[in-house]
C-alpha cells in the first residue's frame, strides 16, 4: 500500500505542450508551472518523474534509444539549457528556463510553506560531504521543509542487492519527493528503471544542483545564466573537466539543430 493515500479525485495535471528537439519532446514550461505540476502530483499521489535537459542530454537521447525512452517517459522534460528555450520561443511557445537548482530551491520553499501537511524530501546521490552541506543550506533557505533522509551511493555500477537496498531506504523514509543527482543521463535512466519500485509520487533529476546549492561549486551569476553564456562561465571555472565535453557537444548540437530547423522550414 502507498505511504501517500491518493485523493478521491485526480484532476488532470497542468502539463504544458511539447516541442521536439532532435526527436526528444521537451515541455515548454517555466519554473512556476513546473512547481505547480509537482505540487499537484504530490498532493494527489500521481506518480512520475521530471528530467532536466540541456544540449548534452538531448544529444544523449538522440544517440541512445534507452536514454530517449527514459527521458521521453518523464512527466516533464524541463528545458534546463537556454538553447531549448530559444528554440521553443522561435517556434512560438511561451517558455522560460527551468533550471534544476532554481527549481529545487523553489519547490523546497513552496512545500515548506504548506500548513495542512508536511512534504518530505529525500536527497539521493553525490558525496556525504556535499549532502551534509546541502542539508544545512536547504534548512537555511527553506526552514519549513522536511528532509526525510539522504543517501550517497558508492561510485561505480551497483549490484542488484545494492539497488534493492537503495529502494528500501528511500521507501522507508516516507519521502514525497526524491531528488536525484547522479549526472545525466544516469539519473534519467535510474528514475525510469526505478519509478515503479518507489512509493514517492515525484522523482526529480537535478544533476549538479546538489553541489551548486551546497556551495561546493560556484554558480554563474543570474544575469549570465539568463544570457545563455553559463557554459562559458563554467568552462572558465572548470576547464579541465568541461573543456572536452563542450568541444564534443556544442558544435554537434548546433549542426544537428540547424538541420532540424531547415527541415521544419521546408515542410
Amino acid at each position: 500500500m502507498s505511504a501517500h493515500p491518493p485523493s478521491q479525485s485526480r484532476p488532470p495535471l497542468p502539463v504544458p505542450a511539447t516541442t521536439p528537439i532532435l526527436g526528444l519532446p521537451v515541455h515548454m514550461t517555466n519554473l512556476q508551472l513546473a512547481a505547480e505540476v509537482a505540487e499537484a502530483m504530490i498532493r494527489t499521489d500521481q506518480r512520475g518523474y521530471f528530467c532536466h535537459v540541456d544540449a548534452r542530454s538531448v544529444l544523449a537521447a538522440h544517440d541512445e534509444p534507452t536514454v530517449h525512452a527514459a527521458m521521453s517517459g518523464a512527466t516533464l522534460v524541463c528545458p534546463d539549457g537556454m538553447p531549448m528555450v530559444w528554440l521553443g520561443r522561435r517556434r512560438g511557445h511561451d517558455v522560460a528556463r527551468t533550471y534544476g537548482p532554481d527549481f529545487m530551491e523553489l519547490l523546497f520553499e513552496r512545500t515548506g510553506a504548506w500548513t495542512d501537511r508536511p512534504c518530505r524530501h529525500f536527497l539521493f546521490g553525490s558525496t556525504p560531504q556535499i549532502l551534509a552541506d546541502l542539508v544545512a543550506s536547504l534548512r537555511r533557505r527553506a526552514p519549513g521543509a522536511e528532509i526525510a533522509g539522504t543517501l550517497s551511493p558508492r561510485f561505480g555500477e551497483w549490484t542488484v542487492d545494492e539497488v534493492a537496498e537503495h529502494r528500501r531506504i528511500i521507501n522507508d523514509s516516507g519521502a514525497d519527493v526524491v531528488w536525484v543527482a547522479l549526472g545525466a543521463p544516469r539519473q534519467d535512466l535510474w528514475m525510469h528503471e526505478n519509478r515503479a519500485h518507489l512509493k514517492a509520487p515525484l522523482l526529480v533529476g537535478v544533476g549538479a544542483a546538489f553541489a551548486f546549492l551546497a556551495g561546493t561549486v560556484r554558480q554563474a551569476p543570474p544575469a549570465i545564466r539568463r544570457s545563455g553564456f553559463e557554459w562559458l562561465f563554467r568552462l572558465v571555472t572548470e576547464p579541465r573537466r568541461l573543456g572536452g565535453r563542450y568541444a564534443a557537444t556544442v558544435p554537434r548540437f548546433a549542426a544537428l539543430v540547424l538541420m532540424e530547423e531547415l527541415r521544419r522550414a521546408s515542410t
